[in-house]
């Protein structure tokens, strides 16, 4: 189950895999536009967007390692933790106008100049645990701090992550479906319908409309509609 989501525009895709070539079913290979995802390695075969990985993912990670770490270990994942949210801290403070683009900008090169080198420290390697973490950060470098160079961009995936609740729930209670033109089916209706959901005061009103016109009507639902 795949879900797409933007500020206006909600795309569901129930696809047979998790792969790329799923992936790309929607976006497609060449898409260059803001990608905010979690860190599934697929979605880095999307050369040519701009990413962000998702840092409450990451928050998440730290915080469950911190729970089992012993005392020795637990200096990296609470190093990476400081680090992330400091970065948010960064964020919120540019945005309530405390400092100016100059001082985001110095201040965000200083924030990434101590991940390289808490990366490279032997804390990073103090356990597996660590190693894995500090191996996805490296995959992931180029992705953590993108918000902080693109204000207004979101630092974590969470507009996804309450889109595809819905369908999980559904899933959970019937099961899912039994033929690929079921999911097709349930994927249009449901990105319709959560698509008009974001850009109108009532849903129900717009399939009213659909319905009741005396002649045939095509909905853009790509662009901003009208309130």
């Amino acid at each position: 189950m795949w879900v797409y989501s933007s500020e206006q525009v909600t795309v569901y895709s129930i696809q047979p895999g998790r792969g790329l070539e799923q992936a790309r079913v929607v976006l497609g290979q060449d898409y260059a536009g803001f990608l905010v995802r979690d860190g599934w390695r697929v979605y880095r075969g999307f050369t040519q967007a701009i990413h962000q990985t998702c840092l409450a993912h990451l928050l998440r990670r730290t915080k469950e390692m911190l729970e089992v770490s012993s005392q020795e270990a637990a200096e990296f994942p609470l190093a990476v933790k400081t680090l992330l949210k400091e970065g948010l801290q960064l964020r919120d403070r540019y945005a309530q106008g405390q400092i100016e683009t100059h001082g985001l900008a110095v201040a965000t090169g200083k924030l990434e100049a101590r991940l390289d080198r808490l990366l490279e420290s032997p804390a990073a390697a103090t356990s597996p645990a660590n190693r894995r973490l500090a191996n996805h950060l490296l995959g992931e470098r180029d992705a953590l701090f993108t918000f902080l160079y693109c204000p207004g961009l979101d630092a974590t995936n969470y507009r996804a992550e309450q889109a595809i609740r819905p369908m999980v729930v559904t899933r959970k209670t019937w099961g899912g479906n039994r033929t690929p033109t079921g999911a097709h089916t349930q994927s249009a209706l449901a990105s319709v319908l959560q698509t008009c959901r974001q850009q109108f005061p009532s849903a129900i009103d717009v399939f009213q409309q659909l319905l009741c016109s005396p002649e045939p009507l095509t909905l853009d639902l790509t662009l901003p509609q009208p309130r």
